[in-house]
């Protein structure tokens, strides 16, 4: 087994709980549409909620991409608000960067900043996710070499594009990365498909659900240095 060479990282529900930040985000946009276009509230929350279904289903190209799919929600609620394009377009784009702001504003789950600043010294840690979070506004530029996400690579989780191209940006064989992840299928058995090894984060001490075991497991993040070390040298 090889040693390791590069830790990439999934971010919501592993450096940070990104229930309570969506609803927090969501809170901030809608107090900025309250305040600049209170028309919208004649779609409101529920015709908001159900046009991100329509979007989802008429145009599933740009369901991987969470800026795109809420831009467009947001554009066509204005639009029914009554707005031209232009000007559906323009509050679209200042609704979307006050949620994006406090969707960045995150509360590191204890023992992650340290940890990354530990492990930043020994290993290059590239970001892996779905979502739509930014290192760089969330505060956590400093530890990562690069970002990956499914709005830049094309495609999400558990598809194994993100692993890939973060594995030929380093430049290394996959059995010398390890994934770092909450999401069983999503990051631990999509990483071991293209043959890294996988560390599970499971903070709620879950029973796990598939048939190939993680490769290691923590549930406090302070466990992980630990870990990494272990593994180097397997």
């Amino acid at each position: 087994m090889s040693g390791v060479a590069l830790l990439t990282f999934d971010l919501d529900n592993t450096l940070w709980d990104v229930g309570s930040v969506i609803v927090q985000a969501e809170a901030v946009m809608t107090d900025w549409l309250d305040a600049n276009c209170p028309a919208w509230q004649h779609v409101g929350r529920d015709g908001m909620r159900a046009l991100r279904g329509e979007v989802a289903r008429v145009q599933p190209e740009i369901c991987h991409d969470l800026t795109a799919l809420r831009l467009e929600v947001l554009r066509l609620t204005l639009l029914k608000a009554g707005l031209d394009e232009a000007a559906a377009v323009a509050t679209a784009r200042g609704a979307f960067e006050a949620f994006f702001a406090a969707r960045n504003t995150v509360t590191l789950f204890d023992g992650v900043q340290s940890s990354l600043a530990l492990l930043a010294e020994r290993y290059p840690l590239y970001a892996l996710s779905n979502g739509n979070a930014d290192i760089r506004r969330a505060g956590l530029a400093g530890y990562f070499r690069h970002q990956l996400s499914a709005a830049s690579v094309g495609f999400a989780k558990p598809h194994p594009r993100m692993f890939e191209q973060a594995l030929s940006l380093a430049g290394i064989d996959a059995s010398a990365a390890i994934h770092i992840g909450d999401h069983p299928e999503q990051d631990i058995a999509a990483a071991q498909a293209v043959g890294m090894r996988a560390i599970w984060v499971n903070y709620s001490d879950s029973a796990w659900p598939l048939a190939q075991k993680p490769d290691g497991v923590i549930r406090h993040f302070s466990e992980l240095p630990e870990l990494i070390a272990r593994l180097h040298v397997r």
